[in-house]
């Protein structure tokens, strides 16, 4: 089946997020929503998720799954809210548990936040499935950016998350607690064994140099051909040593903090404090 996809970006943080529907029926699920956050302010707003929110509900449509392909660490989900406004069950990989224990212990979380996947309301492993109405989506657990990265294969459409990028800008880096270029590289193989025509929607574009535009739907095929990272040809020992060379010169990502400590609970901000207030935590020389 090919599902139907609507597809939304963020151009403050370069998010791509999708409404993805059942061709036979009202029901979709949506993939990677964002929550915008002015972090001078320390201030959230919904401007993003109302875009969505609105086109489900002017289409009549139903939200079953609200699906994150890993812990962003660039932007902050929108899931609880999304959930409140339109229902749908929040879905992610099994090893968020390896993440939340990670960065329970980064920032220094204590015995109150759970660690157990708990937050959410399904954690899937490789070879899950789900259905959208009629419509089934299979799980690829595809590590290597993080530990609990997840592709979603719902009929002719993948969803990869930071896994793959458009091919004219690569791959995703591995410098992150638990990431392994070594791993990604075979996460992306298992990616591209998929059919040639199969869609590929990634989870950010960035512009790659001498395009004027942002894109963020490709195929496998096109993966194959003429990604400068992994097209074929490209060995493993090349991107290994490729992605540890770059990923050294990366400055982390601006939203990183407030992102990993709302995302690993599912979006749901940290406890307010006495007073009424909620706080994030800056670790300072840490990550």
């Amino acid at each position: 089946m090919s599902p139907e996809v609507t597809s939304f970006f963020d151009e403050d943080t370069f998010t791509a997020h999708y409404v993805v529907k059942d061709p036979n029926s009202n029901k979709c699920a949506i993939i990677d929503s964002v929550l915008d956050f002015d972090y001078a302010a320390g201030r959230t707003s919904t401007a993003c998720a109302d875009k969505v929110i609105a086109f489900v509900q002017e289409n009549g449509l139903e939200v079953e799954w609200i699906l994150e392909t890993h812990v962003h660490a660039d932007h902050l989900s929108a899931a609880p809210y999304i959930q409140q406004k339109l229902g749908g069950k929040i879905g992610i990989g099994e090893n968020i548990r390896v993440v939340q224990d990670v960065f329970g212990k980064v920032f220094n979380e204590g015995t109150e936040f759970q660690r157990d996947g708990s937050q959410f309301d399904r954690l899937f492993q490789e070879g899950d499935s789900f259905h959208i109405g009629q419509m089934r989506g299979d799980v690829l657990h595809t590590p290597g950016h993080t530990p609990a990265c997840l592709t979603y294969v719902i009929g002719d459409a993948a969803f990869v998350g930071d896994t793959l990028f458009m091919p004219d800008f690569g791959t995703a880096r591995c410098d992150f607690p638990g990431g392994s270029a070594e791993t990604l590289y075979e996460s992306v193989q298992k990616i591209l064994s998929l059919p040639d025509a199969t869609r590929i929607y990634v989870g950010h574009d960035y512009k790659a140099e001498g395009r004027d535009h942002y894109a963020w739907e490709t195929t496998v095929g096109d993966q194959k051909a003429r990604n400068i990272h992994v097209a074929e040809g490209k060995s493993k020992a090349d991107f290994v040593r490729m992605r540890t060379e770059r990923d050294a010169k990366l400055a982390m990502p601006r939203l990183i903090v407030p992102s990993i400590q709302v995302n690993m609970r599912a979006g749901q901000m940290p406890k307010a404090e006495d007073n009424g207030t909620t706080y994030l935590k800056v670790p300072v020389n840490t990550l």
